[in-house]
């Protein structure tokens, strides 16, 4: 990170070693927790938002006004444009984390259910894990693949039988989600090891800004509007609090409190969601489903304590311990 970046860094994350702490540690885990809360509302805002919104348009519409907070929050820190070797990653993560996987999952929710769809995102860590391995060449031990793959196993157990038999298109996207996603989040932990997490997903957010705009453009006239309070309520959320702000308060608290403590937190996202998904939306949460969401906890939680001591583990963690 250049002098010029940590001037105007709120924080800075530290990979590899002790977390810089600029704060209360109590004040870092108040803020993580925040973070998770706000992810864990992103699929029943998506479901309220698609009352108003075709998914392109609600797409288009998420990234555009994320993108546009962003631009005022890197503008009011006035911190500086990031190398031009920086912006390949930055592609990688905006294709991930901002176009992909809220297009993904957006499409899988005209079909599946938001309690549904969480259990299946629930292996995501997971997923990113794997990613980061092979990105990064750290070797976690066999304890860790071993809770991975029980982890699969429950998630697609689950999504079979859900499906009565057979995986659905929304299955199919809600998977794909998790691809593309997890090499988003693999890249953008690479980077936030020379610049600020929340810089990381702000300037992402910025390059795709035309994107966004021309998307906006083109979904709006073909896709019918149907504008009402729900609706528009999921919309700012999922740009605002989702998108842009659940993951600053995320980036800081991980900060304050490293990575290891902020990702276990994290770990109640799932079930968060199917707490959220029956207050909000009134679905109907099967047994199978929150059996299923403590299953893929219990195999995640086993992958964070076996990867403490992995060689290599401190390289990625700043990829495995973020959602949108």
């Amino acid at each position: 990170m250049t002098a010029q970046n940590s001037a105007t860094a709120p924080v800075a994350i530290a990979v590899g070693s002790a977390p810089t702490v600029r704060g209360h540690p109590g004040s870092g885990a108040v803020l993580a927790g925040l973070g998770v809360v706000a992810f864990s509302l992103t699929f029943p805002s998506t479901v309220w938002g698609l009352e108003s919104f075709g998914p392109w348009s609600l797409v288009a519409l998420r990234s555009l006004l994320a993108a546009l907070l962003a631009g005022c929050f890197l503008l009011a820190g006035r911190v500086p444009v990031p190398d031009r070797r920086h912006w390949g990653g930055l592609a990688v993560v905006a294709g991930g984390v901002v176009v992909g996987f809220p297009l993904l999952t957006t499409l899988a929710l005209r079909t599946s259910t938001s309690s549904h769809a969480a259990v299946v995102v629930g292996l995501l860590p997971l997923t990113t894990a794997l990613f980061a391995a092979l990105r990064t060449g750290s070797r976690p031990p066999r304890a860790f693949w071993a809770a991975a793959l029980a982890g699969a196993a429950v998630v697609i157990v689950f999504t079979v039988q859900q499906s009565g038999g057979s995986l659905s298109g929304g299955d199919l996207y809600l998977f794909g989600a998790l691809l593309v996603c997890a090499a988003g989040y693999t890249e953008g932990g690479r980077l936030a090891r020379e610049m600020p997490g929340w810089q990381v997903i702000g300037w992402a957010l910025v390059l795709v800004l035309p994107l966004a705009v021309a998307g906006t453009a083109v979904a709006l006239p073909f896709e019918p509007v149907h504008l009402t309070a729900r609706g528009i309520t999921g919309l700012v959320w999922v740009a605002a609090g989702s998108t842009f702000l659940g993951l600053y308060v995320w980036y800081r608290g991980m900060a304050e409190i490293g990575v290891a403590r902020a990702s276990q937190l994290q770990l109640a996202q799932p079930l968060l969601t199917l707490v959220w998904s029956f207050l909000a939306l009134g679905e109907h949460v099967s047994a199978a489903a929150p059996a299923a969401a403590v299953a893929v906890l219990v195999c995640i939680a086993v992958t964070q304590y076996a990867g403490r001591g992995a060689r290599g583990t401190g390289r990625t963690g700043g990829g495995t311990g973020t959602a949108s």
